[in-house]
């Protein structure tokens, strides 16, 4: 059974468009990651997935359950780390990691304990005198202390130091171990690239590559590094180029001999092929057919 299930799920806030007719596979147990811009539909996704806000069409079931007549049984299931942090002000950390557990009609107090001693988490703060850095982990500690089936995590680690980062990582990574499924939205793609076997890519609503990560790096493309004085004009097959001094990086998909004839007529000192990182495939998924998002 699949962890997430969507069929043509759409939103729409009036004519303006959240997600279109997106379909989506998330098995149990997977780490996944879901990758795409600002205004792209990760959030609305994940808003419409936890029944926050009722889809326009389409359907979609987590963890067996319909999102809108279902949505009351997943609470004490799924655990949803927000990117935006807010609580009650006034209220001390254990008070809000309380009213969390009590929500969900769960004993967390053991579990919630532990991560705060992980996370070095003071319980004892108000909410309201602690850095952007502890409200994050607050909030992670409200996601993870009833130990759920699933989590949901929307850019997770924003305000993060990073020791606290990969004490964060391995937190999950030990909750993968035990079962949990992990959906993870986020701009850091070396993190997807890090921790996640699956990914898809999402553009302007829609699902436009759903893969294995090393499946999405199998593109014809190269990231081509060059430092001297080089003449590449108008070489067919060649995007994303960066230039800073005597450096020269750009992304390229033509014929290898025709690159190399013509940086064979400049003046090269170092020169280095190698494949493209995430961030270039993630690039050359949106750019496809001459198209920028």
């Amino acid at each position: 059974m699949e962890a997430i299930k969507t069929e043509k799920l759409t939103k729409y806030y009036g004519a303006n468009r959240g997600i279109d007719q997106l379909d989506l596979r998330v098995d149990r147990g997977e780490f996944f990651g879901f990758i795409g811009p600002n205004g792209a539909g990760k959030s609305t996704t994940i808003r419409t997935l936890l029944g926050l806000i009722s889809p326009t069409g389409g359907s979609a079931r987590v963890l067996g359950f319909d999102i809108v007549s279902d949505k009351q049984k997943l609470l004490g299931r799924i655990g949803y780390l927000p990117s935006d942090v807010a609580f009650y002000a006034g209220m001390k950390v254990r008070d809000v990691l309380k009213l969390s557990a009590d929500l969900r009609k769960t004993d967390c107090a053991a579990e919630s304990a532990y991560l705060c001693e992980r996370l070095q988490l003071p319980r004892d703060r108000r909410v309201d005198e602690l850095s952007f850095g502890n409200r994050k982990k607050a909030s992670i500690v409200c996601a993870l202390q009833h130990k759920p089936e699933l989590l949901i995590l929307d850019e997770p680690t924003s305000g993060l130091d990073p020791l606290m980062q990969k004490e964060f990582f391995d937190i999950l990574h030990e909750r993968h171990e035990q079962g949990a499924t992990v959906f993870m939205s986020s701009h850091v793609l070396s993190e997807i690239q890090r921790n996640c076997s699956r990914a898809a890519i999402i553009r302007e609503g829609r699902i436009i590559a759903c893969d294995r990560v090393e499946a999405l790096g199998k593109t014809n493309a190269k990231r081509v590094n060059v430092h001297g004085s080089v003449p590449i004009g108008d070489v067919p097959g060649i995007r994303d180029v960066n230039r800073q001094g005597d450096t020269l990086s750009f992304l390229y998909s033509g014929d290898m001999g025709q690159l190399l004839r013509i940086l064979s007529e400049g003046q090269i000192t170092d020169f280095s092929v190698t494949d493209p990182d995430l961030e270039d495939i993630v690039l050359h998924y949106y750019e496809k057919d001459g198209v920028r998002s």
